[in-house]
């Protein structure tokens, strides 16, 4: 027993050199225009999914929840915030959104991976370590309804995107103005603010594997990322 302890207790201490000797002597490369290694990012990707399902278990989901006027009052949100950086039907991301590392993910994929919960979660609290910011200083009616667009995302075309986003505008959803998007054409994001703290690896954004969500899905989450 006493050996197995003393064995334990050196790899542990090694451990904690190595990583003493790779962060005191800059050798960890910490530039966005390389991947993680596999262990950290897998251990980023633990944390971060581990952490977003304890936290959103307790999070009950509001009544209706598909309501087309919630969708459409969602969709005005992600198209002024979300798009530039995790692109829409039809819209492609921005210049910005193509250098961050860990790269946005398509949230087309995390509404397959996340349950509606965990979305709401991820974002009103933001993640760290990514460029996924903290939508917090947001009504929990305004974020609900960005988690109900964002259920309808997957097998969203283009001319529904487009429809959605004119519609919404119409509907005095657009404060910024701007011309409303024919059908058929997607329609552009407005300016993004980038000025937010950088937020896991999903969140990489969201690798990692499967595992049961309160609401039932069991999904395997798609790679690392911000919002």
């Amino acid at each position: 027993m006493r050996v197995v302890v003393a064995t334990l207790a050196v790899v542990v201490g090694l451990v904690v050199l190595t990583g003493a000797v790779l962060i005191f002597s800059g050798a960890y490369y910490v530039g966005a225009d390389k991947p993680h290694w596999s262990s950290t990012a897998w251990l980023l990707t633990q944390a971060r999914d581990r952490s977003i399902r304890a936290h959103a278990s307790g999070i009950a989901v509001p009544v209706g929840l598909d309501n087309p006027s919630r969708i459409l009052a969602g969709v005005s949100h992600y198209s002024e915030h979300c798009a530039g950086c995790h692109g829409a039907p039809g819209a492609e991301r921005d210049d910005l959104a193509e250098g961050l590392y860990p790269r946005p993910p398509n949230l087309a994929e995390a509404a397959r991976a996340y349950t509606p919960a965990e979305l709401f979660w991820i974002i009103k609290h933001g993640i760290r370590m990514t460029a996924m910011p903290s939508w917090g200083d947001h009504s929990d009616d305004e974020l609900w309804a960005t988690v109900a667009f964002i259920e309808k995302l997957p097998g969203m075309t283009d001319q529904e995107y487009a429809k959605l986003v004119a519609s919404s505008r119409a509907h005095g959803g657009d404060q910024h103005g701007g011309q409303e998007p024919q059908p058929g054409s997607a329609p552009q994001p407005a300016a993004k603010n980038y000025e937010h703290p950088a937020g896991p690896e999903t969140a990489q954004q969201p690798g990692g594997g499967g595992h049961d969500h309160p609401a039932g899905k069991k999904h395997d989450h798609p790679p690392v990322h911000g919002h």
